[in-house]
């Protein structure tokens, strides 16, 4: 898989380049639109994986491949009270659908990694 920061998509009126930030960017709002996500994970991955691994940012990895590829792992902690499939479910769809709308890229795969689940209101919680 490609590791360059700039992807160049290159058409009959002429060229378009996407910098890795454009659909990091793109993945984490698509992420957070979702009901039931609490935050992305930063620490979704080991310490040594995180800080050598240049494709990861703050609880997103992507990965560019061959024909306009995408491959995207997001490592997200789930609100308490959600069904933590089927936000994992709707989490992919509105990813890919926000990338493919947005870019000329075609998503190949999107991993949800749920890493915790969050107690919104502790004080809440009846003793």
């Amino acid at each position: 898989m490609a590791k360059n920061k700039q992807m160049l998509l290159n058409g009959d009126d002429g060229s378009v380049s996407y910098k890795r930030n454009v659909v990091l960017s793109i993945v984490k709002l698509a992420t957070q639109e979702i009901n039931g996500i609490a935050s992305l994970d930063a620490s979704g991955l080991k310490f040594s994986k995180r800080v050598f691994n240049k494709n990861y940012h703050h609880g997103v990895m992507i990965d560019f491949g061959e024909d306009n590829d995408v491959y995207v792992d997001v490592y997200v902690n789930v609100l308490f009270g959600y069904s933590v499939k089927d936000v994992a479910f709707r989490v992919q769809e509105n990813i890919k659908s926000s990338i493919e709308s947005m870019t000329n890229f075609k998503v190949v795969a999107i991993n949800v990694n749920v890493t915790g689940v969050i107690f919104s209101n502790i004080e809440e919680v009846p003793v």
